[in-house]
Order: C-alpha cells, then sequence, then structure tokens
C-alpha cells in the first residue's frame, strides 16, 4: 500500500458568469489524498498518515497529459544538432534518407529513445503513444528497441506503440515484418497514405486492417492526403473499420484533408467519422490549414495532441511541451476567452478536465486514477494563454518528476543527463 497526501493544491470548481458569459473560474484549494494510485479524500485540513506529504503550495491541480502522436525511435533528440536536407522529391525524399540514416543511428537509438521519454514525462505526459519504423532496412529492431526503453520508466507511465510502415506497407514489401512486430509486442497497427505511398489505397488499407484483425490490436494511420483525395480515403478506411468490428479502435494521424472540406462535404465527412468511432490526432499545424478541432469534438470526433517530433530528418521543431500546444491551438482558433481557453485542456487528456460544459466540478473524484499535474497557475486557461510551468508529475499516487527533473532519470554513456 502506498498513500500520498497533497497539501493545499487549488481545484476548478465551476464558471463565474456575467449574464451568460464565462468571466472567470471559480477554485478553492483544499488536500487530496491518495491510496493504491486512486483518489480516496478531498477536503480541508486531511491529517491521514501518508508516506509522502507534499504541501503544492496552491499550484493547480490538473489531469497530466497524453502524447498521442511522436516517433521515439527515430530522432536527434539528447543528440548533436544537425538541420533537416532540403526536400527535393516530396515525401519520397526522407523515405530514401530514411533507408541510409536509420542504420546507422541504430547504436545511439536506444539512448536517444529513452532522453526523449524521459523529456516526454517530465513535461506532463503519463501515456505516450509512439509510432515505430518497421522496414526492410531496420526489420523490427524499432520495435525491440521501443519495447526497451519504455520498460525503463515501468510504473511511471503508460504507452502505446504503434507499428508504423513508413517506406509504405505495399512499397516496400513489409507486410510480414508488420506481422512480427505485432508478435513482439507492438500495440497497435500504423499505415501511411495508401494513395501517395502505396499507390493502391483498397489493397493498402485492406491488407493493414487484416493484420489488425489477425492480431486483435486498433490501428492509428498517417493519411496527410488532402482534398477530395484524403476525404476518400476516410471513407474508405471508415468502411474496413466498421466490417472489422474496430468501431473506437482506429485512429487517423494528421487527417489533412478535414482542413480542406468545407459545408456539407465537412459535415458528411464528419458523420463518417462518428458513426465508425474513428478519432483524429494533430499537431496543430501552423504551415498549412488546422483541421477544425473545436467543430470535431463538438460533433462527436474526438480529436487528441502529439508533436510528431522533437528534432530529427523530417522538423527541426518540436518542444514536447502541450501546454505550448494547446496555447498555440488556442491562438490558432483564437481562444481568448475564459470559457474556451478552460475547454481546449480536453484536447491533451482525451476529455478528461476538472470541469464539464456547464461549468460542473467532475473531476477529481473518489476513485479517480491519481494521474495529476500541479501547475503554477490559478487556472488552466492561465496556464494554456500564459505557458505556465509544471511543478510535480504525479503517476498512480507517486511524483515521477519534479520542476523538470525525472526520478532515477536514465543514464547515457554513465553520465546522469538531467
Amino acid at each position: 500500500m502506498t498513500t500520498l497526501l497533497l497539501k493545499n493544491v487549488t481545484l476548478e470548481t465551476g464558471f463565474r458568469y456575467e449574464g451568460e458569459r464565462v468571466v472567470a473560474t471559480n477554485t478553492t484549494v483544499c488536500d487530496v489524498f491518495v491510496k493504491d494510485g486512486k483518489v480516496e479524500k478531498i477536503g480541508e485540513s486531511l491529517t491521514d498518515t501518508s508516506d509522502t506529504v507534499i504541501d503544492a503550495g496552491e499550484n493547480l491541480l490538473m489531469p497530466s497529459m497524453r502524447e498521442m502522436h511522436i516517433h521515439v525511435d527515430k530522432t536527434y533528440f539528447s543528440g548533436p544538432w544537425k538541420a533537416c536536407i532540403p526536400i527535393t522529391n516530396g515525401i519520397v525524399t526522407r523515405i530514401e534518407e530514411e533507408e541510409k540514416l536509420l542504420p546507422q543511428q541504430l547504436p545511439v537509438a536506444l539512448q536517444r529513445a529513452e532522453k526523449m521519454i524521459e523529456w516526454l514525462l517530465s513535461q506532463g505526459h503519463t501515456h505516450i503513444r509512439s509510432h515505430c519504423n518497421v522496414d526492410p532496412q531496420i526489420g523490427t529492431n524499432h520495435i525491440e528497441i521501443t519495447l526497451e526503453a519504455f520498460a525503463k520508466f515501468e510504473g511511471m507511465l503508460t504507452y502505446d506503440i504503434v507499428a508504423f510502415p513508413q517506406h509504405g506497407l505495399l512499397r516496400s514489401n513489409s507486410q510480414a515484418l508488420m506481422r512480427e512486430a505485432m508478435r513482439k509486442g507492438a500495440t497497435l497497427v500504423g499505415g501511411v497514405d495508401p494513395a501517395t505511398i502505396d499507390r493502391d489505397i483498397e489493397r493498402s488499407l485492406a491488407t493493414t486492417m487484416d493484420i489488425a484483425t489477425e492480431s486483435g490490436k486498433g490501428l492509428d494511420i498517417h493519411i496527410h492526403d488532402g482534398d477530395s483525395l484524403g476525404a476518400f480515403e476516410f471513407k474508405k478506411l471508415a468502411e474496413l473499420a466498421t466490417q472489422a468490428g474496430k468501431e473506437g479502435q482506429t485512429t487517423i494521424s494528421h487527417a489533412i484533408a478535414l482542413g480542406d472540406l468545407e459545408g456539407a462535404e465537412l459535415d458528411n465527412m464528419t458523420a463518417i467519422l462518428r458513426e465508425a468511432q474513428i478519432d483524429v490526432t494533430t499537431t496543430i499545424p501552423t504551415n498549412r490549414k488546422t483541421i477544425p478541432v473545436q467543430y470535431l469534438q463538438k460533433n462527436g470526433v474526438n480529436v487528441s495532441l502529439g508533436h510528431d517530433s522533437l528534432t530529427d530528418h523530417w522538423s527541426p521543431y518540436g518542444t514536447g511541451d502541450t501546454i505550448e500546444k494547446l496555447s498555440i491551438l488556442a491562438e490558432r482558433f483564437r481562444f481568448m476567452d475564459e470559457y474556451s481557453l478552460n475547454r481546449s485542456w480536453q484536447y491533451a487528456t482525451a476529455g478528461i478536465m476538472p470541469l464539464d460544459d456547464d461549468g460542473n466540478a467532475v473531476w477529481p473524484k473518489v476513485g479517480d486514477d491519481a494521474n495529476f499535474l500541479l501547475i503554477d497557475a490559478v487556472c488552466s486557461a492561465q496556464a494554456v494563454a500564459r505557458r505556465k510551468p509544471i511543478t510535480r508529475v504525479i503517476f498512480q499516487g507517486k511524483v515521477v518528476s519534479e520542476n523538470g527533473n525525472v526520478k532515477n532519470s536514465v543514464q547515457i554513456g554513465g553520465v546522469r543527463r538531467d
């Protein structure tokens, strides 16, 4: 049995109105007692004997976050600085680059994956979904490396590993490797641009779905194709997901075409995704149209956030800071008022928030998982708009990071790099 007593935390309790407009978030300062990873008591001046007692100093208590799209297996993070080479042949430039680069990076891939996971944990993520290359050049080595990296953080977070045929499932003839990856421990079946890369939408998606059905796993498929091409791919994937009983087990990453559709076309596509219970992950891109996040969420298509990269051969950008990402989302969609800023937190937590849409306090409750962030902020709207710092990350009632320093941080080359 493990126990934790958090003293003097700030909790959101409701909205303050002027007429019908939300003008502020009401809060209270109280204590939270955690036992065996679950919230057991919430109240004032709790005196329960506990293994650990933390005075939060009126820091805001918020649900921890989920990094839902990252590639920890192929990164420059924690290594020497290196910018990207220019793209001369679209996405094929990067694929051809990977065919040489990834085998060269194998000796440092584990160390860099560990450091990226450590960083993401320090930034408030207690769940990480990592896409992991499976291709003829590296085989399933990256699956094994990623599993080993996450094993170092057992008891500090949860994770998904997506077997990801970056070079094209059909283009690189990786069907057998994908099946092997699932046997070795990948938790989701990935895919990428069945039109642009595989050049055969129906066979690419059908083969991907076959692998998911055989392995009994869900799917997460990158689809960058825009406009009507991307929409056609979404529709075919929705049909296959419904036929295979994969409703609620399928994600479209990027889903760029949703930013191109308007009016009835967007309404119809949203209905198709909603009926198939397909969710969407986005990085909130700033170099192209952003998918209509708020519209999708309000109309039954769950949207989550990911960084995709911190720094690698695809992009030199990326911070791993999802509070910053929420702030970018808020700026992108002009969330300037208290209510819309408050509501933005849902995209980082699979919908878990202290207040519901009507301002009723719904989290934390007795029995909830004790996966928390303590943030130096007066409310979540301020945390998002002003990009306020996380002071502690708590997973299952245990402090796993404090002021950016992960407990039991990993070693690289015998040198502690916090």
